[in-house]
């Protein structure tokens, strides 16, 4: 079976993308590879939003009632 092409592999995978060494480190915050928040950071960030939330509506619910 012959190859098409000098290494010509359209379809298999998309294009790579250079990442540089402060990517790789987590330094750039836009890029895939090492950076934005560890998943224990996105944890804590959905359960303090979450009990904001629970929070919020205990307090209104608490208004409501009349038992400010």
């Amino acid at each position: 079976m012959t190859r098409g092409g000098s290494g010509n592999m359209l379809g298999v995978g998309g294009t790579r993308r250079k990442l540089g060494r402060d990517a790789l480190r987590g330094g750039d915050r836009a890029g895939r590879v090492g950076g934005g928040p560890s998943p224990q950071a996105r944890k804590r960030e959905l359960l303090r939003a979450l009990r904001e939330r629970q929070q919020d509506r205990q307090d209104r619910q608490d208004t409501a009632d009349g038992t400010s």
